[in-house]
């Protein structure tokens, strides 16, 4: 009876162990751990990053609202925005984050708007939302509104991890993650969590609990015990990689153009010093690369399509697989693979090149990867 209700605080009173939905004891290390390494004041943790994206939204939306996203998001988010928010009477406004001016215009025109939502850096061109002013936009915009009608900002941290990034510190009221990648970071186990204000908890565990998307204590154990230990090592090497492979793809002559928030050629690349930054003030660009091939857009989605056979036939360190934030070096086509939940129009409304390829670094030797590259790019 006392779970999950406003006056209970599981922080400053005795735990409730009597069931495993309610509270848990590995659980609860875990999200304590996660809420300090974000600068969060709570952490509740789910199933999966999906649930966790549900969740938050769901504590946060109700029928007649509006949700404002990004116009570039991982495939299964468009999918829960498109498909299934409306069928809950949510209407969903895909915009340009950074287009200031056309956010502050769409939050003035719709009262409706609860929920600014976003990726930085985006799944998968790894375009970057300028996240302080975002916040400030919100700030101002809430300046003139009634404390329950305040918009909140929610954004997916898993391409960065806290150790490259702590959007809370940048006036982001929500940061979700899924725990199945670079946190987990050994691709043995799913997890979600939402990282927040104490104000957000109790609804967040009610969601939980009647929802029923609760992480295991077996799920939770790796991420607590081996991957927050081990996620500092692995992302100072995973940097290394990512680098050292963006720069032989930005000087190939087949490829068009890399996307790698630690190359001076990222359009974006100054906010990523601004804000990309690990615990002792080092630029930490992440562990990512996004390039696409050079040629017409048929010629490169094909050419992507044969670098991908090869690569997924012939390579020694390189796995094709959709997910990332592993050991290995992992390589996936977004058109076809992450994002096919997205229309092709919209895809290549939110930057998404059908000839795109997402390469998410693990910790081999870079030479290794650079020479199973070397071999692919030759057959095409």
């Amino acid at each position: 009876q006392e779970f999950a209700t406003p006056e209970f605080n599981r922080h400053t009173s005795a735990p409730i162990y009597i069931y495993d939905r309610l509270d848990e004891p590995s659980r609860g290390m875990l999200e304590d751990n996660l809420a300090e390494a974000e600068g969060g004041e709570t952490c509740v943790t789910f199933s999966t990053g999906m649930a966790a994206i549900s969740a938050a939204l769901g504590v946060l939306l109700k029928a007649g609202d509006t949700l404002v996203s990004h116009h570039t998001v991982y495939g299964c988010t468009y999918s829960l925005f498109t498909n299934w928010f409306p069928r809950l009477g949510i209407r969903v406004e895909f915009v340009d984050l950074n287009d200031r001016a056309a956010l502050g215009e769409l939050l003035a025109r719709d009262l409706n708007v609860m929920v600014v939502y976003g990726e930085s850096p985006c799944n998968p061109t790894l375009e970057l939302l300028d996240l302080r002013g975002l916040s400030d936009e919100l700030t101002r915009v809430n300046a003139d509104r009634a404390p329950r009608r305040r918009v909140f900002s929610v954004l997916d941290n898993t391409f960065a991890t806290p150790f490259c990034q702590r959007p809370l510190q940048h006036g982001i009221d929500l940061v979700v993650h899924s725990l199945t990648k670079n946190i987990g970071g050994f691709g043995t186990d799913m997890g979600g969590a939402v990282i927040g204000p104490m104000l957000l908890e109790p609804d967040l565990l009610l969601y939980r609990k009647d929802f029923g998307a609760v992480l295991s204590p077996k799920s939770a154990w790796p991420p607590l015990v081996h991957g927050l230990p081990t996620l500092p090592l692995r992302l100072r090497q995973q940097q290394l990689n990512a680098l050292r492979v963006a720069e032989f793809l930005e000087a190939h002559p087949k490829v068009d153009h890399v996307r790698y928030p630690g190359l001076p050629s990222h359009p974006q690349h100054e906010l990523a010093r601004r804000q990309m930054r690990d615990f002792d003030g080092e630029f930490a660009p992440g562990s990512l690369v996004y390039f696409v091939l050079a040629g017409e857009p048929s010629a490169a989605r094909a050419g992507g399509a044969r670098l991908m056979d090869v690569l997924a036939t012939k390579s020694l360190a390189i796995t094709l697989a959709v997910s990332l934030g592993q050991l290995r070096t992992l390589v996936e086509h977004p058109a076809s693979m992450t994002h096919a939940p997205v229309p092709p129009d919209k895809q290549l409304e939110a930057g998404i090149d059908p000839g795109g390829i997402r390469l998410s670094l693990g910790i081999e030797h870079p030479d290794d990867l650079i020479r199973d590259l070397e071999r692919a790019l030759a057959a095409v």
